[in-house]
């Protein structure tokens, strides 16, 4: 009469256990081929993409978590695939069960029964929370010393000129830009000047420039005294 040998039932129910505790845990845990291809998630990672687990098997994990920097996953395939067995991490986004948009990071540990044989991904997700939307612009979106430095620099000013007009030393023009630029999230100067008019804090088809907060040429032709 056959049966199972006392060592085969000793690992089929280590196997029931840790799938057991695999569904139970909080984080969010997925087991993924060398490929990416998820083979078994667990609830918690089911119910951060909004679905069941049994509809994540074999769905890619980087169509469900897209990577910040597509460098990152570039140098996992290259370590994966001289058998490095290093554990990786990925900055990733994702729209959230609300659909509101996440992020956190993705740590990758290959596994296997042997050295020698092809890995798989033990995945898991750590959620950092949801990401915020870019901040709308203030009612005032240029101090008037930062709207007169946009109208030199749409004159074509030097930031050597900018500070002559302004009094400012030129680290002081650099310094009210670099500003402009990280609350504007902007790239650079011509982009600057195209945001300030996009904003009403240039006041448009005058020449030269100037802030919508100053008089204009044509304001001081039109209001002389007779």
């Amino acid at each position: 009469m056959g049966g199972t040998s006392p060592g085969g039932r000793d690992a089929v129910v280590w196997r029931n256990r840790a799938l057991t505790l695999f569904d139970r845990v909080a984080v969010p845990v997925a087991v993924c081929d060398v490929y990416g291809a998820v083979l078994l998630a667990n609830p918690a990672m089911a119910a951060e993409c909004g679905t069941s687990p049994g509809r994540l098997r074999g769905r890619d994990v980087l169509d469900l978590f897209r990577p910040e920097e597509a460098t990152q996953v570039d140098r996992i395939a290259e370590a994966l695939r001289l058998r490095h067995r290093s554990r990786y991490q990925v900055t990733v986004r994702w729209p959230g069960p609300d659909g509101v948009e996440r992020h956190g990071e993705l740590t990758a540990d290959p596994v296997s029964d042997t050295v020698d044989a092809t890995p798989a991904l033990l995945v898991m997700l750590r959620v950092l929370g949801d990401r915020e939307p870019p901040a709308e612009p203030s009612a005032s979106p240029a101090t008037p010393a930062e709207a007169r430095i946009l109208a030199l620099l749409a004159g074509g000013a030097t930031t050597a000129r900018v500070a002559r007009d302004t009094g400012l030393t030129p680290d002081g023009v650099t310094y009210h830009l670099r500003r402009l630029s990280t609350r504007w999230n902007a790239a650079n100067r011509t982009e600057l000047v195209a945001r300030a008019y996009a904003l009403g804090v240039l006041t448009p088809g005058v020449w030269p420039p100037a802030a919508a907060t100053e008089p204009t040429e044509g304001d001081h032709r039109g209001h002389g005294v007779t």
